[in-house]
């Protein structure tokens, strides 16, 4: 519940900040900000340290919390909610939603690749589920992802229409929080063209990795075919040597 009160309060400012509320720039206190949700300090305090992670929101010693001006120019480098790193949430910007089309579910046994990257043993068994997303009915994202059945045994074909980090979290109290990925474009393939809606010369971009859960468990191996308009990366870099 802790959790839920933190994340409203986060997701209320961020809304507050796309729609221009803070003329100035600058955000009230945290007393103010307790006092104007009727939460703890603590709760205001938990809120506004991941919009600070994300890069959204500035401390100034002795000056008081500010907006990013970048986050204004450019939200989209910016949607990393400080739970889950599952992207059902990434294209929410004005009330969009992605919708996605399940292509293939079904059980396998883990290859050797897959036994080494998800630390299985070699009788164990992984879902495999390809899934194409979409905004605003623009394919953006192909997506075949390996999970261990033995951590998500309840794992369903309904269940993985929707968002599959979510489901973990609500059903295990678990959360996908730390990734391994590699990033590149390379030429798409016949599949890219036909469900992303790419011309043959258009390229691809390509995501693929791993993701751990909060107690640092591999829990999915993913590949991510990504429309090239969609593919954008961005960073922080605290360069503080201490």
């Amino acid at each position: 519940m802790a959790d839920l009160v933190y994340q409203h309060v986060m997701r209320d400012l961020k809304t507050r900040i796309r729609r221009g509320e803070f003329k100035t720039k600058k955000l009230p206190d945290e007393r103010s900000l307790s006092e104007g949700y009727q939460v703890s300090r603590s709760t205001i305090k938990r809120a506004m340290g991941v919009l600070v992670d994300q890069g959204i929101i500035f401390k100034k010693r002795g000056s008081g919390t500010f907006i990013n001006p970048l986050y204004l120019k450019d939200q989209s480098a910016f949607r990393y909610e400080g739970k889950n790193l599952g992207i059902t949430d990434s294209f929410q910007i004005d009330g969009e939603r992605p919708k996605i089309k399940l292509l293939d579910y079904q059980v396998i046994r883990a290859t050797p690749e897959l036994q080494q990257d998800l630390f299985l043993k070699e009788d164990e068994f992984v879902y495999q589920i390809k899934r194409l997303r979409s905004v605003d009915d623009q394919p953006v994202i192909i997506e075949t992802g390996y999970i261990p059945i033995k951590i998500v045994p309840t794992l369903t074909a309904e269940v993985v229409q929707s968002s599959i980090f979510n489901y973990i979290q609500e059903a295990q109290g678990r959360a996908v929080n730390k990734s391994f990925l590699s990033i590149r474009a390379q030429p798409s393939n016949a599949e890219d063209q036909d469900l992303l809606a790419l011309a043959p010369n258009e390229p691809v971009g390509v995501m693929e990795g791993i993701f751990f859960l909060d107690d640092g468990t591999p829990f999915e191996v993913s590949n991510m075919h990504l429309h090239y308009k969609y593919l954008k990366y961005g960073t922080f870099v605290n360069l503080n040597e201490d």
